[in-house]
């Protein structure tokens, strides 16, 4: 992301702030915002002109003027810009969506109104009027899903182009004193020299960026008026889904209605409550399709406004720190607000038609954040979700089932930091409790789900090379014995090993409680660069009621030593290299992972960019490939990538990817993909992604067959397959922008992913990698009329043959997501979205792309149209 610091994070020799400083001046007149700066105060002001390059030439003046103009009334904040241009017909003027950083000229801005040199909102504009807005936070971060209400316009005159900022004091946070003292820095950007011009420049080779702003006075006699805004909505849904005819829910679910409102509060001058009643928690884009062969969940990110807003409040763990590298480090996170409002997952215990709800809705939710002092965070989150039932029809018998209890969720976080900013202290505590009245939802959720962990950093040096930054954190979870039963077995721990020594399943338990922590030290500043840092995940710690979380009982640590080179040299514009050793255990000792890994990259004076990476891990033992079952040797391994990145800012660009794997036992994963995006005009940009992927995996999981004969393997047979996968799939996006309040955005994912299964094998004997192949090592195998497998495992009569049922898969599908939006009234939009996805599972194991492809397009789809009116009200 370029923004305003083009994704290379900066910060300052002194602390704190800049010596320079910037005068706003009081207005008395009307700011028409058009553009054209024809006011008074334009000619009585004078402008900031010192502007410094970051980009190409660092630390050489602008190579063409910039005059900014700072000024506020009772109600606003305002920036204007006058930008000159030696070639006014090259300004590049592209239009696009919200928050989607094009190639483009820019001018910007961003304020600390706080002054705690950490956090800062920003706003950019170029000169078609396309806007970008969000929130740095932890200093150099930025996060542009923060969308204010703010005015602007532009306009281009004979020697280059002028920009008028309005920003409502309403928008923004401060404290509530006479005089407003903030931080402030400019930005601007002449995309034809890829040049990055600042008011306040900090060398590429230091680090942060919101601490070195200038300090700006003036700003006197404002009073932040009494926050209150309401955004209602009013939502309408047909859908027109695959369904069995006689289905007796089908038409009542085909038309939905919802209405509901979102609300906002300010409290003081500091604090926000954000709240919702009935909330439309529908996503406006699909999430991607996903083939996941493994046993851990699919990650996917956050789309509602609602838990978007103010999250920058929530970062646990990584503060004062801006580089957290994670070398088979599966860094929990705490809080996943996608678990508010997630997909019931108690099945039905009755046969018949069943009308199934897709979430869980939420009754309400507020929130409480902001800042109570300069260096004081909060952040406080309240959700009830309802008691959920599914409806079922058996034989024209209706009745219902409980499939998900009344549940409150929270989340309190808090931060304090001292001595401005080098030292920091944070806390954060997590709840959810469920009503389980339901015996059978009882057996399988737990009743009440916390933690509770402290974070914080410190720089250990005067000049702050090098700062030391770590978390620790509890979790308990209780229920009843089944409930905790199913958490021992899950994916993340696999209590039930049958070689487990000191970590093994209990059925008599109703509590769980388990710890995790980790400490790192990073030296972020100069040429030479130092990251270590030593994590723990306990056995029993599972954050996944309101978190993420796919691996426990892991002991990691790692070693990351380099060298980056950020000035042009004539022939690289910046260069790095970096070594790092790794290595992982569990609580009982055993070596789960360790290796050596070499990366690094540099980009051409061309702006063409390269990055390269080889890794390197040596034999080990693996917990997780018998899904359950004992341990086994994961063979040594090598992987590497090479990405590629043609200029950015040019019409066509181009974007490559090649990443392999391998065993030397002969597994083997390639992925590649190449990413064409092309902006035939101003208006238009069409991106289009296609990828191939091979596996061969000659150890796929398959299944687990219970079997007192197999003695070496605790009573089981744990079945394997050597499995070839072919996946094909792009991702298509289309971006149409009319105005900059009006915009088409399109996308499309085809996906054909096909796996075949040969040489089908038992695992012969826990902590080896040996394998018997049946009909080859041992017993007999034969496939049947319907591609089932019957196996014999031992070819004797002492064993029990059993049925397989054929693993071979061909899977297609095609996703489709068209949203028209249009903003009305600055924070008032119209949404029409279409959404169709189909899905075909003809011919298991052979891919043939046009048979596969008419096939799919031959299935039936579900389609989903959408109309969505939201009204922005400041009262």
């Amino acid at each position: 992301m370029a923004l305003l610091l083009t994704s290379v994070t900066l910060y300052s020799l002194e602390k704190p702030g800049n010596s320079k400083k910037v005068t706003a001046y009081r207005v008395n007149e009307k700011i028409s915002i058009d553009g054209k700066l024809s006011e008074t105060i334009y000619q009585t002001i004078t402008p900031i002109t010192e502007f410094i390059q970051r980009d190409p030439d660092e630390g050489k003046p602008a190579t063409e003027r910039t005059e900014v103009w700072t000024f506020y009334d009772d109600y606003n904040f305002y920036v204007a810009a006058k930008l000159y241009d030696s070639k006014p017909d090259s300004i590049t003027k592209i239009l696009g969506r919200r928050d989607n950083f094009l190639a483009s000229d820019y001018f910007g801005f961003a304020i600390d109104t706080y002054l705690d040199r950490r956090n800062a909102f920003f706003f950019l504009v170029n000169p078609a009027g396309s806007i970008i807005d969000g929130q740095f936070f932890n200093d150099s971060w930025d996060d542009e899903t923060w969308d204010g209400v703010w005015d602007y316009a532009v306009s281009l005159f004979d020697s280059g182009w002028c920009v008028e900022i309005k920003v409502p004091f309403s928008q923004l946070r401060f404290k509530n004193l006479e005089e407003q003292i903030w931080g402030i820095n400019f930005y601007r950007r002449l995309n034809r020299n890829k040049e990055e011009d600042h008011f306040i420049y900090v060398p590429k080779r230091e680090n942060g960026f919101v601490s070195h702003f200038a300090t700006l006075t003036g700003i006197k006699g404002i009073k932040q008026k009494q926050r209150i805004e309401f955004l209602p909505y009013a939502a309408g849904k047909a859908q027109y889904l695959i369904h069995d005819p006689l289905d007796p829910f089908y038409k009542k679910n085909q038309y939905q209605k919802n209405l509901g409102v979102d609300f906002k509060f300010g409290v003081g001058s500091n604090l926000t409550i954000d709240g919702t009643i009935n909330p439309d928690f529908g996503q406006v884009e699909v999430d991607p399709a996903v083939i996941n062969l493994s046993a851990f969940e699919t990650f996917y990110n956050e789309k509602r406004p609602f838990f978007i807003e103010g999250r920058n409040f929530i970062n646990f763990g990584n503060g004062g720190s801006n580089s957290n590298f994670s070398f088979n480090w599966p860094n929990p996170q705490i809080f996943y607000s996608r678990r508010i409002g997630r997909a019931p997952r108690t099945p039905v215990e009755h046969n018949g038609y069943i009308d199934y709800p897709n979430e869980t809705r939420i009754l309400g939710a507020t929130k409480l954040s902001g800042k109570i002092t300069n260096d004081w965070s909060i952040y406080f989150l309240n959700a009830f979700t309802e008691r959920t039932y599914a409806q079922i029809d058996s034989q024209n018998v209706r009745f219902d089932q409980e499939i998900e209890p009344f549940t409150y969720y929270g989340v309190f976080r808090t931060q304090k930091e001292f001595n401005s900013g080098k030292q920091s202290v944070g806390l954060i505590s997590t709840a959810v409790i469920r009503d389980n009245q339901d015996p059978f939802i009882d057996s399988r959720l737990v009743r009440s789900a916390t933690t509770i962990g402290l974070d914080g950093w410190t720089y250990i040096d005067k000049e702050e090379n090098y700062v030391f930054t770590g978390y620790i954190i509890r979790s308990q979870q209780t229920g009843s014995n089944n409930s905790i039963r199913r958490l021992q077995e899950a994916p993340q721990r696999y209590f039930q090993r049958p070689d487990a020594e000191k970590y093994k399943l209990d059925t008599t338990r109703t509590n769980f409680s388990g710890y995790a922590g980790r400490f790192a030290l990073n030296k972020q500043k100069g040429n030479f660069y130092l990251n270590s840092a030593f994590g723990f995940i306990s056995p029993e710690f599972d954050v996944n009621e309101l978190g993420f979380q796919y691996k426990a009982d892991v002991l990691n640590s790692h070693l990351v030593i380099g060298y980056r080179w950020f000035n042009p040299d004539g022939i690289t514009r910046w260069k790095n290299i970096h070594f790092a050793v790794f290595a992982n255990s569990d609580f009982e000792g055993n070596l789960t992972n360790k290796g050596l890994m070499f990366f690094g990259g540099f980009q051409l004076m061309n702006f063409y960019s390269f990055n390269l990476d080889f890794g390197y891990a040596p034999q080990v033992y693996d917990k997780d490939l018998t899904r359950g079952g004992p341990l086994v040797i994961r063979p040594t391994a090598y992987w590497y990538s090479f990405n590629f990145e043609s200029d950015e800012s040019k019409d066509f660009v181009v974007e490559f990817g090649l990443h392999g794997e391998h065993l030397v036992t002969g597994m083997k994963g390639i992925n590649s993909s190449i990413s064409f995006e092309w902006k035939p005009n101003s208006q238009l940009n069409i991106s289009f992604e296609p990828q191939y992927e091979y596996t061969l995996n000659k150890t796929q999981w398959i299944t687990k067959i219970d079997d007192i004969f197999a003695i070496k393997t605790y009573g089981s047979r744990y079945i394997f397959g050597e499995m070839t996968q072919k996946t094909i799939s792009a991702n298509i996006r289309l971006n149409w922008t009319f105005t900059p309040k009006l915009t088409l955005q399109l996308f499309a994912q085809p996906l054909f992913s096909v796996g075949s299964f040969s040489n089908i094998k038992e695992l012969a004997e826990p902590r080896t990698h040996n394998f018997n192949v049946y009909g080859v090592d041992r017993g007999w195998i034969i496939k049947g009329p319907d591609n089932d497998f019957e196996i014999d495992p031992d070819g004797s009569d002492s064993a029990p043959s059993f049925i397989l049922s054929n693993p071979d898969f061909n899977t297609k599908s095609i996703r489709v997501n068209a949203v028209l939006r249009w903003e009305f009234l600055p924070g008032s939009s119209l949404y029409f979205v279409w959404t169709q996805d189909r899905m075909n599972l003809d011919n298991p194991g052979t891919l043939s792309f046009k048979r596969d492809l008419k096939n799919l397009f031959n299935s039936d789809s579900n389609n989903i149209l959408m109309l969505k009116l939201t009204y922005w009200l400041d009262i």
